[in-house]
C-alpha cells in the first residue's frame, strides 16, 4: 500500500497545539521527501546529458553580499591604467622596486602577557620583525624618530585594554600613510587543533578581495611588510582575506599527498581586523590629515563596503 500523504493546510488554522505540530511535522517531510527525490531525477537527467548539469551551474549562482554589493565608484578594474601609474609614485614604490623591509613592533608601555604573546606570533609569521619591549617613558613619537634614524620600513604597534590586545596600529616609514585597526579573535597557533609548525621561510603571500581605492592602499600596506620573495621550499602561505571590510588573517602550510592532492594544514595564528582610520601621513591623532574613518552612520546598508 502506498503511504498517505497529508493534506497541504494551513497549521494556523487547527487549533489543537499537538495536533498542528503532528500535521506540521509530517509535511515538512514530505517535502524533504519530495525535493529528494527530484535531485534523484535531475541527477539522473544530467548523467545522461552533462550539458544539463553545466548549463546549472552555471545559472545557479548564489545570491551574497559580496556578489550583491552596492556599486562604488572607487572600485579598481583590471588592468586600471591609472592606478598603475599612482602606484609607480606611490609611498610603496621602492619597496615594490626590491627594497627589503625591516620592521619594528612594539606596544603599550608594561604590556600584558597576552599582549606579549600576541606580538611573539607575529615575530614567526613576518620576516626581519624586530621586537623592543616599551617603557612609560617611551612615547610614541620618540619611537617613530628612532625608527627613521635607523632605517626602518615599518612601525606595528599593538594597543591593550584590561591586558588584552585589542587594536594594531601600522605606520609606515618614513612619510607614512598610517593605519589603525581593531584586533578581534585572536586564536593562537598552538589553540588550533592539528597545527603545523612555523619554518624561517619568507611566506608566499595572498591579499583577497581589496578591491577599493582605500582597500588597495590597505593591502599595499600589508605586503610591504613581507619581502617580495618567497621561499616555496618552505611551502607556507600567509593570507589577508577581506570579506565585509573584516579582514581575517589565517597562515597554512601546503601538504602534498602522493603527488596527486594538495591539502592545507593550518600553523596560525588567526586574528580579524576592521580599519578603524586611515592617515595620509605619520601617527598624529591631533592634527592629522585622515583619508578615511569608520562612522556608525557610514553603514546605510549590509551591501555596502568600503574595502
Amino acid at each position: 500500500m502506498s503511504e498517505r500523504k497529508v493534506p497541504m493546510v494551513a497549521t494556523s488554522e487547527i487549533k489543537n497545539k499537538a495536533k498542528r505540530e503532528e500535521v506540521y511535522g509530517k509535511q515538512k517531510l514530505e517535502k524533504a521527501k519530495a525535493k529528494r527525490q527530484k535531485r534523484k531525477e535531475q541527477k539522473k537527467e544530467e548523467e545522461k546529458n552533462p550539458e544539463l548539469r553545466e548549463a546549472r551551474l552555471r545559472e545557479n549562482i548564489p545570491a551574497t553580499q559580496e556578489n550583491t554589493r552596492e556599486f562604488d565608484e572607487a572600485v579598481i578594474g583590471d588592468g586600471d591604467e591609472e592606478m598603475a601609474k599612482e602606484e609607480e609614485e606611490d609611498e610603496f614604490a621602492q619597496y615594490f622596486n626590491g627594497q627589503a623591509p625591516k620592521v619594528l613592533i612594539t606596544t603599550t608601555p608594561n604590556a600584558g602577557k597576552s599582549t606579549v604573546s600576541f606580538v611573539k606570533e607575529l615575530i614567526s609569521v613576518i620576516p626581519n620583525l624586530e621586537y623592543v619591549k616599551r617603557g612609560k617613558k617611551f612615547e610614541l613619537q620618540k619611537i617613530i624618530g628612532f625608527c627613521k634614524n635607523r632605517e626602518y620600513t615599518d612601525l606595528i604597534v599593538v594597543t591593550e585594554d584590561h591586558k588584552e590586545p585589542t587594536h594594531v596600529t601600522l605606520i609606515h616609514l618614513p612619510e607614512g600613510p598610517t593605519a589603525h585597526f581593531r584586533l578581534t579573535r585572536i586564536k593562537g597557533g598552538k589553540e588550533i587543533s592539528g597545527h603545523a609548525r612555523a619554518t624561517s621561510h619568507y611566506p608566499e603571500l595572498i591579499l583577497n578581495q581589496f578591491t577599493t581605492r582605500l582597500g588597495h592602499t590597505i593591502g599595499r600596506m600589508f605586503a610591504a611588510l613581507f619581502p617580495q620573495v618567497p621561499e616555496f621550499q618552505g611551502r607556507q602561505v600567509a593570507t589577508f582575506h577581506n570579506q565585509r571590510d573584516f579582514i581575517f588573517f589565517r597562515r597554512h602550510r601546503y601538504v602534498f599527498r602522493s603527488g596527486k592532492r594538495v591539502d592545507l594544514q593550518e600553523i596560525g595564528p588567526r586574528f580579524t581586523l576592521r580599519l578603524r582610520w586611515l592617515q595620509k601621513g605619520l601617527y598624529d591623532p591631533a592634527n592629522g590629515e585622515y583619508e578615511w574613518m569608520y562612522k556608525a552612520d557610514l553603514e546605510t546598508s549590509r551591501r555596502r563596503v568600503f574595502l
